[in-house]
Formats: C-alpha cells, sequence, structure tokens
C-alpha cells in the first residue's frame, strides 16, 4: 500500500468507516439503517449511500482533509453504466452494461 493511500485510509477509518476486506480501495460505514460507502480508484472517490444527509457529511469530512472536487453524478465507472432509480426514496446503483 502506498504512501498517500495509508493516509487516506487513516482518515477513513478515523470516521468509522471499515475497509472492505476483500478490497482495500473499498470502504463502508453503517450508521442504523443509512450507509455509505466509499470506492478509491487511482484519484477518484465514487460514493455511494441511500441517505443524501449522510452522503453529504462524509463528502464534506473528506473535503476537509482533502483537496476535492466534485464532478457530480458518475455515469459511466471503469466501464460499468450506472444508473439511478430517483423515483425511490433512497439512492440505488445498478448495473446495467459493460462497454467494450
Amino acid at each position: 500500500m502506498g504512501l498517500i493511500l495509508i493516509l487516506i485510509h487513516q482518515v477513513i477509518t478515523s470516521y468509522d468507516f471499515e475497509a472492505n476486506i476483500v478490497d482495500d480501495c473499498v470502504y463502508y460505514k453503517f450508521s442504523g439503517s443509512k450507509y455509505v460507502s466509499v470506492i478509491l480508484y487511482v484519484d477518484d472517490i465514487l460514493f455511494a449511500s441511500n441517505d443524501i444527509g449522510l452522503l453529504h457529511e462524509t463528502k464534506k469530512f473528506l473535503s476537509n482533509k482533502f483537496e476535492m472536487k466534485d464532478l457530480g453524478d458518475a455515469s459511466f465507472v471503469l466501464g460499468i453504466q450506472i444508473l439511478r432509480d430517483h423515483s425511490l426514496l433512497d439512492y440505488h446503483i445498478r448495473v446495467i452494461s459493460i462497454k467494450s
């Protein structure tokens, strides 16, 4: 694990996130029925949550620790298209296709 990843790991876990045991670039946090996931890829961070308040709280915490720029909603990640169902009360991300 590189030095920057160690620093990011320390900051994220200090905010009660747990590292995924399979992939050390994936972190998650549960607060009752609410959750937020943080996925690191090179110099990008993907957030996924079922609670907009927890999502904003997490982004605010990390932006106070690191220089960050919000690029808006992701539509593709690693060639996987992401669709959101805004008719639901919470956010669901579904993988619908893989670009070749």
